[in-house]
């Protein structure tokens, strides 16, 4: 780390204006690569554990509703169609059926119903978004529902790879905006692996303290019911005690569900524990509601422009490449069947950056073409979802500097350095 770099003074105007660094900040390369290799190993983690091959597949045969004949029908699909007599479908077609993946499913539903919500912001038809992002979330309840083995392996493998990777990221992000420092992607990589215990369990406390209470203050009070005759005056008399413990799970609740953005800035701008952490997340959520919700929801919306402009640059490389390939390509392909072009690369769209061909690469070069084009193809994609990862860490980083300055007075280039250890 360069020490003669010069400190940067607070900086000027309304504190709420410095989201707007935010871009600046999360398109550093730096960051997009190791953005980038956190969700390939997140994709492959979701590979190998789709070995299982725990879904259950069938096809239009079984004659569900709202379905295409061509189209498999996973057994999420008839969750989403039909929950009360889910396990009962399941049970009657489970002989018959194949299976695949819960990742692929999850992964292939998602993108299904974000394409399906752009298109919808594009129509201003904001109820069908509310319905897409409804959907959504029933997927992850009959995933935990149905599957909730594989989700906890997932999520804390999940968590593992966020914790090394953001937490990195989050260190770079700190660094530069309150020093204007661009440290090393391999110095942010050590702090976040000697970290990695305190980034890790900082975001578990909450729903460990929360399992804790539950189970010794509610739970087991409760238990005293069931003694005959007596069992109802003697958990009366703890009913206060059952009452405030439920107060303190839904301040654990709603201080985890708004803190845990700020837990991994806190780990990075204050070398905190991951105690720590979660007491100064939870501390500036409470004292500061209405400012963090402001610069939250300010950070959303900036967030979607960015996301929209920088899907409109990858949009434009694939269809500006594809098209000057079509200029020089003009043969058919080995089947004869359509032009080379559109065998090998389906023409993309702003909504579908892939589409899927009806024809098939025939001869062994046309199929080593055609890979190589959805690999490159597979690759601007995830630029945008690396994009998306560097961003919501960086975000977060300024709205935890911002908060700081205004709870506890703290400069922004008051940033923990690894020279105090």
């Amino acid at each position: 780390m360069n020490e003669n770099t010069n400190k940067s003074q607070f900086p000027q105007g309304l504190p709420f204006t410095q989201i707007f660094k935010t871009f600046r900040l999360s398109i550093q390369p730096s960051k997009l690569f190791l953005s980038l290799f956190a969700i390939a190993l997140i994709c492959l983690t979701g590979w190998l554990m789709d070995l299982s091959k725990t879904v259950i597949v069938t096809n239009q045969n079984n004659n569900y509703k709202n379905q295409t004949k061509q189209q498999n029908i996973t057994e999420l699909d008839i969750y989403l169609s039909n929950p009360q007599n889910f396990e009962s479908k399941i049970s009657g077609i489970k002989e018959n059926s194949n299976s695949q993946g819960l990742f692929k499913t999850l992964w292939r539903f998602a993108r299904s119903k974000f394409n399906a919500s752009l298109s919808s912001l594009f129509a201003f038809n904001f109820k069908d978004i509310a319905v897409h992002i409804t959907e959504y979330l029933r997927a992850i309840e009959w995933a935990l529902k149905y599957h909730l083995i594989y989700c906890l392996i997932f999520v804390l493998i999940k968590l593992s790879i966020i914790a090394v990777f953001g937490g990195a990221i989050c260190r770079m992000s700190a660094l530069q905006y309150a020093k204007n420092e661009k440290p090393g992607m391999f110095a942010a990589l050590s702090f976040s692996l000697k970290r990695f215990t305190n980034f890790f369990a900082a975001p578990l406390i909450p729903i460990f303290l929360i399992t804790v209470v539950g189970l010794l203050a509610i739970a087991s009070f409760a238990l005293t019911a069931n003694i005959p005759l007596l069992g109802g005056f003697i958990t009366a008399v703890f009913i206060p005690l059952i009452f405030l413990a439920g107060a303190f799970i839904a301040f654990l609740i709603i201080g985890a569900a708004a803190g845990f953005n700020l837990m991994f800035p806190a780990i990075c701008y204050d070398g905190s524990d991951c105690f720590d952490a979660m007491s100064r997340s939870f501390s500036y959520i409470y004292a500061k509601p209405w400012t963090f919700g402001f610069y939250s929801a300010l950070a959303a919306v900036y967030a979607a422009v960015c996301y929209l402009f920088v899907r409109l640059f990858v949009f434009l490389s694939l269809f500006s490449s594809r098209l000057f390939m079509q200029i020089a390509i003009w043969t058919k392909n080995a089947d004869k069947t359509t032009d080379k072009i559109n065998a090998l690369w389906p023409k993309p769209s702003y909504i579908n950056l892939i589409e899927q061909s009806v024809h098939t690469p025939g001869s062994t070069d046309e199929k080593v073409l055609a890979f190589m084009i959805q690999l490159f193809s597979m690759l601007a994609i995830g630029l945008i979802l690396a994009f998306i990862f560097s961003f919501y860490f960086s975000a977060n980083t300024i709205i935890y500097a911002s908060l700081r300055k205004k709870v506890d007075d703290n400069a922004i280039d008051d940033i923990y350095t690894q020279t105090k250890e």
